[in-house]
């Protein structure tokens, strides 16, 4: 059985190693506080404007200033910066979090859709960043519909041990 981590490699087409290479390079360092929250900004200003009702809907119960500080602070707790997310909201905890949402590999295209323009009109990322930053996203985007798929094979198992009724 493949792990998540494998079926995300496999689906993205992103290698483990290219995923996570974010982790050889602090670009929070190299890159800033407001770089991060410009991209997120340049992100969620994409998503709420979204043409497509079915993708708009996704996002339609979360307020657009809290999804911006929400991601901007994963991401500079995520790729070597201060731990904004977990202090604000414990542990990132990814596939929970997005359980309510349906993460689809039609979602997951089109937020990299989005996340890609946002990355190519925020100035202050270099291009090596980009490429790093995009693995990381395409493979974590993918990381999610495997956990969205897994939850809906749960969803559809029996469980073995269900309570019996107690007629005596």
């Amino acid at each position: 059985m493949q792990s998540l981590q494998e079926k995300a490699s496999e689906w993205s087409g992103v290698a483990i190693d290219d995923a996570f290479s974010i982790d050889n390079t602090n670009l929070f360092n190299k890159l800033g506080l407001q770089t991060f929250i410009n991209l997120s900004t340049n992100f969620y200003n994409r998503v709420y404007a979204e043409e497509e009702e079915w993708f708009r809907s996704i996002f339609a119960n979360s307020k657009k200033e809290d999804a911006i500080q929400n991601q901007y602070e994963f991401f500079v707790q995520r790729m070597g910066g201060p731990p904004l997310f977990s202090q604000r909201r414990g542990h990132p905890a990814l596939i929970g979090r997005h359980r309510p949402f349906p993460v689809t590999h039609q979602a997951a295209e089109r937020w990299l859709h989005h996340m890609q323009q946002a990355l190519d009109s925020t100035p202050d990322i270099d291009d090596d960043s980009k490429t790093k930053m995009m693995n990381f996203f395409r493979h974590t985007a993918y990381f999610l519909v495997a956990g969205d798929e897994l939850k809906n094979q749960n969803q559809q198992i029996p469980c073995k041990h269900a309570a019996k009724r107690d007629d005596s």
